[in-house]
């Protein structure tokens, strides 16, 4: 039977997950498909996924591609694999893709959204997927403040560690906040992201919001390019991976 290869859209709560990808210190996505794959194809299942996502984080449009040897549609593969998945992990959208495609390297664009409550009192029913906030906080501000984030440019300031050799440069389409009802959501769009850099962003962001630190000072860290410089980190479980763009044909 000939090897064919699978792309799928993936969700997941990240609450119980230490992150996205396989590693020894506990329960991983990566790790969930994985032998979810191997149930289901009978053989060791390798998955590749788009991007990685820390301890905590969610995501709605994930993306993952493995190659097995199956005469199953896609449609089965996706049903197949939510029979086998724990409750916190579903796939949708399979297709079949080409042989070469890789869901990281391939990835024009990413969207990331973080969520905010800001209210006078908590609201339990998003306590695992928002960051609670009290008293006020200066929207207009941290709009402004994010607009100095569009465009290419160095965002060491606002990156996690990195590996030797790893360019901090990335490229920021879209950079904003909304607000609705109680929630305040910013929404970001890079070609790829830096280790927790849209968490350091958004703490910083929260600063200016509160009135500890101005726009020119954080237009100031963000362009001077010193590692860290940007360094309150909101928590991980407000932000979610909303989606992945890849070139047309390739759309999930």
């Amino acid at each position: 039977m000939t090897a064919r290869r699978f792309a799928a859209t993936v969700s997941y709560d990240g609450t119980e997950f230490v992150g996205s990808q396989v590693q020894p210190n506990g329960r991983t996505v990566q790790e969930e498909l994985e032998r979810a794959g191997t149930s289901l194809f009978g053989v060791p299942v390798r998955v590749e996924l788009a991007g990685r996502t820390d301890s905590g984080v969610h995501a709605i449009g994930q993306v993952m591609a493995l190659t097995v040897a199956t005469r199953l549609e896609p449609m089965a593969i996706g049903r197949a694999f939510n029979a086998c998945l724990a409750p916190d992990v579903a796939v949708r959208a399979v297709r079949e893709v080409s042989a070469d495609f890789d869901p990281r390297r391939w990835a024009r664009r990413r969207w990331y959204r973080y969520t905010i409550v800001n209210g006078d009192a908590r609201e339990p029913l998003t306590r695992r997927t928002a960051w609670y906030i009290g008293g006020d906080l200066d929207l207009e501000a941290m709009r402004t403040a994010a607009r100095a984030l569009t465009g290419r440019q160095d965002f060491v300031s606002c990156s996690g560690h990195l590996e030797p050799g790893r360019t901090s440069v990335r490229t920021v389409f879209r950079a904003d906040w909304e607000s609705h009802g109680s929630a305040r959501l910013f929404d970001i769009e890079a070609d790829a992201f830096l280790p927790q850099m849209v968490r350091r962003i958004v703490g910083n962001l929260v600063r200016v919001g509160r009135g500890s630190q101005n726009v020119e000072e954080f237009v100031r860290l963000l362009r001077q390019a010193e590692p860290g410089a940007l360094a309150h980190t909101a928590p991980a479980h407000g932000l979610c991976l909303q989606r992945v763009w890849y070139d047309e044909g390739y759309g999930l």
